[in-house]
């Protein structure tokens, strides 16, 4: 009897696992993996089966494996504040930052900094921004390999930025064709000559968009936080700039290229001569240098000197006690 009955159960229960079967579709595919959320910030390291905020600093959950990504192009005698000080800013920000250079062969800064970049360019992964600095360019200007991966990678990327005289290199790429940009204020006028379609602009930052340029050294700082601001909104890039203890100021209109003491015209001094600087300051309307200068000939010949350098440059003197 009980032999009779738990083969009928059986058979009951078979039944039922049929049907369940027949009534659902099969499906042999793997279930897609769980989703981690991490806080931007790396040393925040804890991870969330949802989004939200972290609970440590209050920026908003992102996907761990959607961090914003960084390429840092590096190369010998690049200048250190150029990608040093966005490396700052961007990993201040929470972003994923690497170093590429042409081989993983280690590389020497302006100021002697021993790098060992993190890829080669056949191996770079993407990301988000390229970074190309200053510095030293000429061996990069020159290397027809940097230069077009620099052109390829510009396509895959959501952003440019170069710091100071980096803006020759992403022209030689033919990233400023028919583009406006800036670069360290003693090269803007170099940099329209170099990059003829290019519109030079005296400007600490200059963004197209995609393409952003950043005047000479410190400048890269606040191009940094100009992308930030673009891609996160003002409020998180206020807050990694008061967390960096910078004063940004994103409204000033200062560039070091438009102060006034970078048109006056050079005047080569005679042999033998002497110049002790006292004091330079001025605005982008006037500028007043003071020193001491001790020369071998007197006042009025060096006047005469001076003055025939200045006109051929195609300035005009004025008499200052006539008011001309």
């Amino acid at each position: 009897m009980r032999l009779a009955i738990s083969v009928v159960l059986l058979t009951i229960a078979l039944v039922l696992l049929q049907s369940a079967a027949a009534g659902s579709p099969k499906n042999d595919s793997k279930s897609a993996p769980a989703k981690v959320y991490v806080c931007p910030m790396p040393e925040h390291a804890q991870e969330f089966d949802k989004p939200g905020t972290c609970p440590l600093c209050g920026m908003e959950l992102v996907e761990k494996d959607k961090r914003f990504r960084v390429a840092v192009l590096v190369f010998d005698y690049a200048e250190d504040i150029d990608f040093t000080a966005p490396i700052e800013v961007f990993g201040e920000s929470g972003a994923e930052v690497f170093t590429v250079a042409a081989t993983k062969a280690p590389i020497r800064t302006v100021f002697g900094l021993r790098i060992t970049p993190d890829y080669d360019l056949e191996h770079a992964p993407p990301s988000d921004v390229l970074l190309v600095p200053g510095g030293g360019v000429g061996n990069t200007l020159h290397n027809d390999k940097v230069i077009s991966w620099i052109a390829q990678r510009a396509k895959q990327s959501r952003y440019v930025m170069s710091v100071c005289n980096g803006a020759f290199i992403i022209a030689k790429a033919g990233l400023l064709d028919g583009l406006s940009a800036t670069t360290t204020a003693s090269h803007i006028d170099e940099l329209a000559e170099f990059s003829p379609t290019t519109r030079v602009l005296r400007q600490r930052v200059v963004d197209n968009g995609k393409v952003i340029t950043a005047g000479g050294l410190s400048s890269g700082i606040d191009g940094a936080f100009h992308l930030l601001e673009r891609e996160f909104g003002r409020h998180r890039a206020e807050d990694v700039a008061r967390g960096m203890e910078y004063h940004w100021q994103p409204e000033s209109s200062w560039s070091r290229a438009n102060d006034a003491d970078l048109r006056l015209p050079d005047v080569k001094l005679p042999e033998k001569a002497n110049w002790q600087k006292i004091s330079s300051h001025g605005d982008t309307n006037q500028w007043e240098v003071s020193g001491r200068l001790f020369i071998p000939m007197s006042q009025d010949e060096f006047l005469d000197y001076s003055t025939k350098q200045i006109v051929a440059k195609g300035w005009t003197l004025r008499d200052s006690e006539k008011g001309k």
